[in-house]
């Protein structure tokens, strides 16, 4: 097969039939975007969400802003990091936590697959704000240990 010519044939066009049965079955099917875009008329996650109304679309972003930061917050919860428990009770439910965290993590990574642009931006500052609140240094108290590290004289350089 002469792979050099294919590239100036025409693309297939799909058949009457086909194309008939897709205008009949679905004619309100939306068009995906497989590029970035700005605007309101999109669908996230479900079948006609947010729609074209503004107030919807407004509650949309606020949701995938919410479902960024509560999957930063499992993120770095202290059940999820286990604090030294062997139990299986602590087992079950550090998996539970670690399975809802993975969960809302796929749903905010499908509603970024929307390909809308506000949705993209929302998506990644809930995640910024989660980590800001719970995962960074910023609102955490010093702990103990670092006080008393803080006491102690410079050490000799040596790290080991």
């Amino acid at each position: 097969m002469d792979h050099d010519n294919m590239h100036n044939m025409p693309p297939p066009s799909p058949s009457p039939s086909s194309s008939s049965m897709m205008n009949h079955t679905k004619p309100h099917m939306m068009m995906m975007h497989m590029t970035f875009f700005w605007g309101k008329n999109t669908e996230v996650l479900f079948s006609g969400w947010p729609g074209t109304s503004s107030g919807m679309y407004a509650l949309c972003l606020i949701v995938i802003f919410l479902l960024a930061v509560i999957a930063e917050w499992l993120t770095h919860s202290p059940i999820l990091r286990g604090g030294g428990s062997t139990s299986r009770a602590a087992g079950f439910s550090q998996t539970a936590v670690y399975t809802l965290k993975t969960g809302l993590s796929y749903l905010v990574m499908l509603a970024v697959m929307s390909f809308n642009a506000g949705v993209f931006i929302v998506a990644i500052a809930g995640y910024a704000v989660g980590f800001m609140l719970f995962g960074s240094n910023v609102f955490k108290k010093p702990s103990e240990d670092r006080k008393t590290a803080e006491l102690l004289p410079p050490s000799s350089g040596c790290v080991c």
